[in-house]
């Protein structure tokens, strides 16, 4: 599996894949307690992609969900300075526009 590098925002909140903002894991969480989510995540994904039924699919979504809200990446943004959640944003359209117009260009 490839290992891609992406860039990522200054407050290390959102890293950029194809102009859009993704967010970050919560930087926070102990490492165990990552390491134990992001093996969730993976398992849910794998269940997703080996799903027989849509009901299977959609426990396994359910699954991707959850893993997904517990790292941060998704649900109540993890900081607390009041600054809106941009993710999925284009950054143009955000406080990160700068940012995102003096990244270098592939």
């Amino acid at each position: 599996m490839a290992s891609h590098s992406y860039p990522t925002t200054p407050d290390g909140r959102y890293f950029l894949v194809k102009n859009r903002l993704w967010r970050c894991s919560n930087p926070a969480l102990p490492e165990a307690e990552r390491a134990a989510y992001v093996k969730e995540l993976m398992q849910a994904r794998s269940a997703v992609k080996n799903a027989k039924s849509d009901d299977d699919v959609k426990d396994a979504r359910q699954r991707v969900h959850a893993a997904k809200v517990a790292l941060g990446e998704r649900g109540p943004v993890w900081w607390d300075d009041g600054a809106p959640d941009v993710n999925r944003h284009h950054p143009k359209n955000t406080s990160y526009a700068d940012w995102w117009r003096g990244l270098p260009q592939d």
